[in-house]
């Protein structure tokens, strides 16, 4: 079992990028500034990097558009509707983490390189054999097709079968982003059967 010096200088790796892990970016050296991570988490939220204003404020999925709050309140994962800052609290809150491909803040994700893109992967599925959270949760299904080093079509909900990590179960949500054409009511609608199966582990630990 590792030790909480084991666990803390793991964590500082993968905040540190990992030994060996390039970047492209011309433009210096990106902290990942939006992380919460823990060992055992319930859940670990997985999108493709920070906007801008998630970057400058130090805090999840904070563009002024994007609607990621609104959905976990309303799919039943959060009891109440909170603020982006919040976000650095979910792991005390609900055993809930965030993690990104990138740190590297853009408009959109498109702006990412190739590059980026399969050194974030690679340091995602590290992160998942290491920390072993309950669910990988996958924040747009381009970010699962990367971390899986999958081209197929993905359907939304938890995926049958072994995860990426055999031991963490996947959940392919979509983005949340206001770049997004998807309504608010469909977004809940996939998010939903991810907080009845909160739902039901809470029970069960009661």
């Amino acid at each position: 079992m590792a030790t909480r010096k084991s666990q803390k200088a793991s964590l500082d790796r993968f905040r540190d990028g990992g030994p060996g892990e390039a970047s492209d970016n011309t433009q210096g050296v990106w902290d990942w500034v939006t992380d919460v991570l823990a060992p055992g988490l319930r859940v670990l939220f997985i999108g493709f990097n920070p906007s801008p204003a998630s970057y400058a404020r130090r805090a999840n999925y904070a563009g002024r558009n994007n609607r990621f709050y609104r959905v976990l309140y309303l799919a039943g994962i959060t009891p109440i509707l909170h603020q982006p800052e919040d976000s650095r609290r979910f792991a005390e809150l609900y055993g809930f983490g965030f993690t990104n491909l990138s740190p590297r803040p853009t408009a959109k994700a498109e702006e990412l390189t190739r590059e980026e893109l399969r050194s974030g992967a690679d340091r995602v599925r590290r992160l998942l054999r290491e920390l072993r959270p309950g669910i990988a949760c996958y924040v747009g299904k381009g970010v699962y097709q990367r971390v899986a080093r999958s081209t197929r079509p993905v359907p939304w909900g938890f995926r049958e079968g072994d995860g990426v990590v055999p031991g963490v179960i996947d959940f392919v949500g979509p983005s949340t982003s206001g770049l997004v054409r998807m309504r608010l009511e469909e977004m809940v609608d996939t998010y939903r059967a991810l907080g009845r199966y909160l739902e039901l582990d809470n029970r069960r630990d009661g």
